[in-house]
């Protein structure tokens, strides 16, 4: 994603173009399920300084305007994606805690549907497959 691409996403959205919230969006677009310090990360490299509240603020503001999925895997800080609407779901690996998109179990939203929704409207399924990515499964063999 270029600068230009991060403008008009952000115009889209109706939020207000900032050089950290340009800077957030392109780290996002390039790291694949990053956390807020990677981002952070990021986000210094390309500005020199910005605070790591600055950028959940970005974030939270992100979120808000579905820019951006906030998915928080157990036992991991709360990672984000720039793919939303789609209702996807991850493969995590339980050794080196990389994350995988895999599209949906089904094939259409909302993916599964419970026997018994008691009553609700099921809007978005999560699911999380544990296991081992192909580097952690060679390292340690079961």
């Amino acid at each position: 994603m270029t600068s230009v691409d991060a403008v008009q996403r952000l115009r889209a959205a109706g939020l207000r173009v900032t050089n950290q919230r340009v800077q957030v969006l392109t780290a996002l677009d390039r790291l694949p399920h990053p956390d807020v310090d990677s981002i952070a990360g990021a986000v210094r490299d390309e500005l020199g300084s910005v605070s790591t509240q600055a950028v959940y603020d970005v974030l939270r503001a992100f979120d808000e305007a579905g820019l951006v999925r906030r998915i928080e895997p157990a036992g991991h800080s709360a990672r984000f994606e720039p793919r939303v609407g789609d209702n996807h779901h991850h493969l995590i690996c339980r050794g080196c805690g990389r994350i995988e998109d895999v599209d949906c179990a089904q094939g259409e939203a909302p993916c599964l549907h419970p026997v018994d929704a008691a009553g609700f409207v099921v809007e978005v399924a999560e699911v999380n497959y544990w296991g081992l990515c192909p580097s952690c499964a060679t390292a340690d063999p079961r």
